[in-house]
């Protein structure tokens, strides 16, 4: 009530100053400008515009949890029981999803104003026609890109291809069929006057190539789809390919942090002090761990691993692909956490049991089991975890002959992930490094699918044995293949990477695999697929429609 008497006050006030000064001349305006919104752009700084898109599209590909959430290589960190309504679809309501909605949103909103202000305000000369066809392809490239992202987690969406000028709430979705076809055009128009190799961080040709590859397979399987889709994808995938050969470097080469615009990547976001849109708040680095700060020895801000600050852990499952000859898992994973500092291990009763040193082994996981000499000699050293005790909690077997295990700090213990190291980061954001979206390797797997989907098992194997052959040495190691085959060596290329969900969702596996590897779904699971192949609408997009936005059935 003080509240609204305060604000009647100044109303009141207001009123009799207008009174007060009714009589004298009106308002007369100070003009210390004549730079506005209309006038501001012009051909010589059009691309700000352009750039401002890419800046958009930073915030998707840092956006995590319905890409992994819910899947068979990912699960939720927490014990067997505990509830996650994206990993195990325990009461998934429309409350989830609301930044992937508004992100690609977003995207699509500035790239609406590229191609607005470039085709209605901007004055081109004549000299300068290349730069605005260039400017409206790359907008189109990735308003295409970011439909895409939602169609495959929502179906239909809402198809705003012009600048927002006024406010609106009669937003109406359009069919999934509509929305794959504007998909279709948008990177159709785009690839032809896009750059084969453009400035690093921009859209590239190839990487247009590579995503309407993905696209056309993804509609290939639907209802809709035509009888060309698959075929289709298979020759736009190998012209993405183009003569590039992935065994010209090694998956550590790829990922090692001095070289992280290399050949094999067809686009990134670009994040520090010299990326294209530079910005240094890049959290990829924490993903995928355990809080390894909470160990003796390993500090909150000094060691070289990160911070966690996502709730996800890969599952046994995935763990179990890697064979002995897979030179992925040493780029992938951490299996030894050492000290960063002198520290000290002491009892519950606060008894000295050993001291730690920089350098020391803190916790190890091997890739092949230890025999119990092997074991013996770790123990009382440091925490052994074995490939089948990945899980949650520790082993009550070891539990009673180890005193290490009973001073754990982490609930939950796997080996974390590796690939996406930084090496200028803040504890849980503020890295440097860039955000693979897309690399020629996933476009061979692209491609395979195609190829066996299409009937054409000779070339499928030509290029799921690219990708193995790279990781394992051996050529043609794969004698036949099935979609289960690419499912997993996508897995073991890609993880963290490509969006797991709606792969295995476009292959009509999401139901199947989730139900044999993920352990909390196969807990208490609660998957329904007339339901959740489909995310619910943001309630706050919903309630902001006014009515005019329909629900996804079941939610």
């Amino acid at each position: 009530m003080k509240l609204l008497k305060n604000i009647n006050n100044v109303i009141v006030l207001f009123g009799v100053l207008i009174t007060l000064s009714a009589c004298n001349d009106y308002i007369e305006e100070d003009i210390f400008s004549d730079i506005t919104s209309d006038n501001f752009i012009n051909e010589e700084n059009a691309d700000q515009l352009v750039v401002g898109v890419y800046a958009s599209m930073r915030n998707v590909y840092r956006d995590y949890t319905f890409k992994f959430d819910g899947t068979d290589i990912f699960a939720n960190k927490g014990n067997l029981s505990s509830l996650s309504a994206t990993n195990d679809y325990f009461n998934l309501t429309s409350s989830a999803g609301q930044s992937l909605w508004a992100n690609n949103y977003g995207v699509i909103g500035k790239a609406n104003i590229v191609v607005s202000r470039y085709e209605n305000q901007v004055e081109w000369s004549d000299s300068n026609l290349e730069a605005k066809a260039y400017g409206i392809a790359q907008a189109r490239g990735l308003r295409g890109l970011a439909y895409f992202n939602l169609v495959q987690q929502y179906g239909g969406v809402v198809l705003q291809l012009e600048e927002d000028q006024v406010i609106r709430t009669d937003y109406v979705r359009s069919s999934e069929q509509e929305t794959y076809n504007l998909i279709i055009a948008d990177l159709e128009a785009a690839i032809p006057v896009l750059e084969d190799a453009p400035e690093t961080g921009r859209f590239s040709k190839r990487a247009a190539q590579h995503v309407l590859a993905e696209v056309y397979l993804t509609r290939g399987y639907t209802s809709f789809g035509e009888s060309t889709d698959f075929a289709t994808a298979a020759a736009l995938a190998e012209e993405a390919i183009g003569g590039y050969d992935i065994r010209s470097q090694s998956y550590a080469k790829v990922f090692a942090y001095s070289n992280q615009v290399n050949d094999e990547v067809l686009f990134a976001m670009q994040w520090g002090s010299s990326g294209f849109t530079a910005d240094k708040d890049n959290n990829k680095h924490s993903l995928f761990m355990n809080q390894v700060s909470n160990y003796p020895g390993v500090t909150r801000s000094g060691n070289p691993y990160g911070f966690s600050d996502f709730s996800m852990m890969p599952t046994p499952f995935y763990y179990s692909l890697f064979a002995a000859n897979d030179t992925r898992d040493d780029v992938t994973f951490h299996r030894v956490i050492l000290a960063d500092d002198i520290d000290e291990l002491r009892d519950a009763d606060g008894v000295l049991l050993d001291n730690i040193i920089a350098g020391d082994t803190v916790v190890y996981y091997p890739k092949v089991a230890l025999d119990a000499s092997e074991l013996a000699a770790h123990l009382d050293r440091h925490w052994v975890y074995q490939p089948d005790e990945y899980l949650f909690g520790r082993p009550d077997a070891i539990a009673g002959v180890n005193y290490l295990y009973t001073l754990n700090p982490e609930q939950t213990n796997f080996p974390i992930f590796k690939k996406f190291d930084d090496e200028d980061f803040n504890e849980t954001r503020l890295g440097a490094r860039d955000t693979y979206v897309f690399r020629v390797a996933e476009t061979h797997l692209i491609a395979a699918e195609a190829f066996l989907v299409a009937g054409n098992s000779s070339q499928a194997l030509f290029h799921i044995n690219r990708v193995r052959e790279r990781a394992t040495g051996v050529a043609n190691e794969y004698a036949t293949v099935t979609i289960d085959d690419i499912l997993n060596e996508r897995a073991l290329e890609l993880a963290g990477e490509d969006n797991r969900w709606a792969v295995l969702k476009r292959t009509g596996k999401l139901e199947e695999r989730i139900a044999l590897y993920n352990p909390q779904v196969i807990n208490h699971g609660a998957f329904d697929a007339s339901v959740h192949l489909l995310r619910p609408i943001p309630t706050s997009e919903l309630q902001l429609s006014d009515g005019s936005l329909d629900q996804n059935p079941g939610y």
